[in-house]
């Protein structure tokens, strides 16, 4: 059996058992040796393995001639790392093993957060009563809010105060597990080999009042290292504003509060403190409900407005103001430990198990439960908001930032916000539920696998706001919305300038400018020519013009998707006329031929002029291109807010030498011709392989068994091969990641991310046209794998397609895989070289700026 190594404490704790973890709250370090040190040498003499647990600033608890072995840990790996590898050196330990742990206070030092020192002692204690080891924990007494003590109080299966009176060490057990005694839990007094319960009155009430009692409601509600710390920076600038503080110094507090609350990315750190000052991280911290970060979508959001405020001061009229609330990633992670769903989330940080367990982890979430006190807090939010409709949005450590755009990976949810306030309260935390469940995806965890993310510390903190709008009537929607970019990938007029910019803008919510729309499309808008379109005419305008706005329904309480000719005609006083034209010869009053081809808005108001200098700007302060998304509406015919909701960096690879195809190819070599919608950097390069999906043998398909292609095709590009292809060009009909299988091959974007090239074949009906997705999440996904994109219009000029050299080359699909050889009329994979071609190899001449791809053969 274990034991302290202390006879008399022993005996008051009725012994120590196996799987016991001890707490010591005291108010010096140097009292904690005393019991340490003789729980060690009793440990080691009887044959157990001592481990020392290193991580805090002050001097080592245990001396090298114990013999413990010390395992260093870094706080600054995070939580999630430091986590993972304490589990691992536990289970390493092997069973009955003795451990000590720097203080545990350090950790709440050290990441800002007795939330998050709670999860630590909550997710460690059971790891070492499973392996039926114990445990000694020093902490200071009196320095933690709820969030740490509480944790502790529940979790250890010993939890003492010692105190040190007038040169004497005294022992006072709180809680102890499964044992009792008539004098268990009375102040002990240690006496050389004994611990004699304290009997009078006098040396009790003496020792004991030096304290304020732990019961207290207002002392159970602390403040902790985050409240003290934001109160004396409010202090402090409250000073600034009376003359008794220098700005000097209130601005030396801004790095460590940015650490805190907002990031932890070095280059997004420098540019947050160059642009916020300490009043404007205080407004974040009082619009925050728990602690932690607030996430890179929230942080880049008040970066990119702060940038344009202090480059002009007409940005501060001319942005609709934020009242967003932000929820901070320790509150993630506590739910997370509270509904015992952290080590399902543990597995993920293993890249040969990390979708095993997912469905059941993502069920307890979406089933999870919080605790009041965040509940109140959510709901004095929800009461602050009234009935206006709001917007959960995902807002993870890693999203957003430089590198990791992850879009659409995790989710966003409407709350319409109608109804009773407990209603609303039921809805708005299932969204929350939602947007946590989502870190569970296949989708955002093949994201991170793909990146080398696994084990990074990836936590969600939420950005919750104001959905930007008017009401008309039960419909609720901005006039303009939409994604801009201050690079333009795609050039197909001469006189477009890439560095321009471009905007994806959509009438209504931006839903539709984020997402592909099967049955729609938006408006491209190059910058420096606002009225030149990829289509001409107005026929062709109209056919692909927007013809669906998606709004809240207020009266249904749900989110929606209308007709527009529907909705404009349901909303008196809008200002139609700056956003749709009529056709020729129709009646100013027909509302049912309008078509939103935004003529007025981009020619006769500064919209365009102001969203150029808004993504300039941004650029030049990122010093890198930035894609915003963003919400307009008109106060009246010449006055319009423009609501920023959304800035990161754009992950454009560097240009590359747009390089003429060779003049003497043979026509019989050319394997596919393109012009126009080519998206991504020049390139020449040979391909090798060719994924090739038989646009009429696809459309004689069930809808069943296109679903089948779309896994077929996931699997081929995914396959582990002892020498895989390096570049392979995907072709198919209609729209790669269609959710549609009439309008193309429904995959998702993980099952294709290891093609280099992406060709659309518009083939499967007349009226369906590539979607270009400047700015969706599709393109974001393209632009970070450094994919090309490209359309073929079989048909049309310029355009040419070898049918029969991708029907009757070799297919290697039986061989490949032999199980799915029954659609080897459908699917067609094309190694090259081939030695059906001459040993000849197959060649890609990609030139972005003429908007041509040609594909053709050529002996090495």
């Amino acid at each position: 059996m274990p034991s302290t190594g202390l006879p008399g404490l022993d005996h008051v704790f009725r012994g120590l058992r196996p799987g016991d973890n001890v707490v010591l709250q005291l108010d010096s370090l140097s009292d904690f040796s005393p019991f340490a040190l003789p729980y060690c040498r009793a440990a080691t003499a009887a044959g157990g393995r001592l481990v020392y647990f290193r991580f805090a600033q002050h001097d080592p608890l245990l001396p090298e001639s114990l013999g413990a072995t010390v395992l260093p840990l870094d706080t600054a790996d995070g939580f999630e790392r430091i986590i993972s590898a304490v589990h691992k050196k536990i289970d390493a330990a092997g069973r009955q093993a003795a451990f000590v742990f720097d203080c545990l206070s350090g950790l709440a030092e050290d990441w800002c957060s007795d939330r998050m020192l709670g999860n630590f002692f909550r997710l460690v204690c059971p790891l070492i009563s499973r392996q039926q080891s114990t445990a000694y924990f020093p902490i200071f007494r009196q320095c933690h809010s709820f969030h740490a003590t509480a944790a502790v109080e529940r979790t250890a299966q010993i939890l003492a105060d010692v105190y040190r009176h007038k040169g004497q060490l005294y022992i006072h057990p709180l809680k102890v597990e499964g044992r009792y005694s008539a004098t268990m839990h009375m102040l002990h007094r240690w006496e050389e080999e004994l611990f004699r319960p304290v009997m009078d009155s006098s040396t009790t009430a003496e020792i004991l009042a030096a304290q304020p009692w732990a019961g207290l409601e207002t002392i159970r509600l602390r403040l902790g290292k985050w409240t003290r710390t934001f109160l004396h920076a409010e202090e402090c600038w409250e000073g600034v504003r009376r003359g008794t503080r220098s700005v000097e110094e209130a601005e030396r507090l801004v790095p460590e509060l940015l650490r805190m609350a907002v990031s932890h990315d070095e280059r997004l750190l420098r540019l947050l403190g160059e642009y916020l000052a300490l009043p404007d991280v205080l407004d974040i911290w009082r619009r925050m409900i728990g602690t932690g970060l607030i996430g890179g979508k929230s942080a880049g959001m008040i970066l990119a407005r702060a940038i344009l405020k202090q480059a002009d001061s007409r940005w501060r009229e001319l942005l609709e103001a934020h009242d967003s609330f932000f929820i901070g990633s320790d509150v993630f992670c506590s739910f997370l430990v509270e509904n015992d769903c952290w080590w399902a989330r543990e597995k993920q940080r293993d890249p040969a198990h990390f979708l095993d367990g997912i469905e059941e982890a993502r069920r307890r979430i979406l089933d999870g439960k919080f605790p009041e006190y965040l509940i109140k807090g959510l709901s004095e939010m929800l009461a602050y908001f009234g009935q206006a409709p709001i917007i959960v949005r995902s807002s993870s450590l890693l999203e957003d930032s430089y590198g990791n755009a992850f879009a659409g990976k995790y989710e966003s949810v409407f709350c319409p916000n109608q109804g009773p306030h407990r209603r609303r309260l039921k809805e708005f935390l299932s969204a929350v539920k939602t947007v946590y469940a989502s870190t569970m995806s296949e989708a955002a965890l093949r994201y991170r696998a793909g990146r080398g993310l696994l084990d990074r510390d990836e936590q969600m903190s939420l950005l919750v706001q104001r959905v930007s709008g008017v009401g008309y009537g039960s419909m609720f929607y901005p006039q303009v919305a939409g994604v801009a970019l201050s690079r333009n990938p795609y050039v197909w007029h001469e006189s477009i300038d890439p560095a321009a910019g471009v905007m994806r803008l959509v009438f209504g919510l931006g839903t539709r400018a984020v997402d592909r729309s099967d049955d729609d499309y938006t408006r491209i808008v190059a910058l420096n020519a606002p009225r030149r379109r990829p289509e001409s005419g107005f026929d062709e305008v109209r056919q692909y013009s927007q013809r669906k706005v998606d709004v809240i329904d207020l009266e249904a309480n749900q989110f929606a998707s209308r007709d527009f000719n529907r909705v404009a005609s349901r909303s008196f006083r809008l200002p139609v006329d700056i956003f749709a034209s009529r056709s020729p010869g129709r009646e100013k009053t027909d509302v049912d031929n309008l078509v939103l081809a935004f003529d007025d808005l981009l020619s006769r108001t500064t919209f365009v002029a102001d969203m150029r200098e808004m993504l300039r700007t941004l650029q030049e302060a990122y010093d890198y291109p930035v894609d915003v998304e963003f919400a307009a509406n008109f106060i009246d015919r010449d006055r319009y807010k423009i609501n920023l909701v959304q800035c990161r960096p754009l992950q454009v690879a560097s240009d590359s030498p747009a390089l003429a195809a060779p003049e003497s190819i043979a026509p019989e070599d050319i394997v596919l011709e393109a012009r126009g919608a080519v998206i991504g950097r020049s390139r020449v390069g040979r391909i090798d392989r060719l994924v090739y999906v038989s646009p009429s043998a696809y459309g004689r398909l069930t809808q069943r068994d296109c679903y089948s292609i779309a896994r077929l095709i996931g699997k081929l590009l995914h396959l582990e091969q002892p020498q895989p292809p390096r570049e392979v060009m995907l072709v198919g009909p209609g729209r790669w990641g269609t959710t549609t299988p009439s309008l193309g091959v429904p995959v998702s974007f993980a099952e294709i991310d290891a093609a280099r090239v992406i060709c659309e074949i518009v083939a499967m009906r007349e009226d369906l046209v590539p979607d270009v997705s400047l700015g969706t999440h599709f393109f974001n996904d393209l632009v970070e794998m450094d994919m090309l994109y490209t359309a073929l219009f079989p048909g049309r000029k310029g355009n040419y397609w070898n049918e029969e050299f991708f029907e009757q080359s070799p297919n290697r699909l039986a061989e490949l895989l032999p199980g799915d050889d029954k659609w080897s009329r459908v699917v067609h994979v094309l190694d090259m070289p081939s030695e059906s071609h001459g040993g000849a190899s197959l060649t890609l001449n990609a030139n972005a700026l003429t908007q041509q791809v040609v594909c053709y053969l050529e002996q090495s």
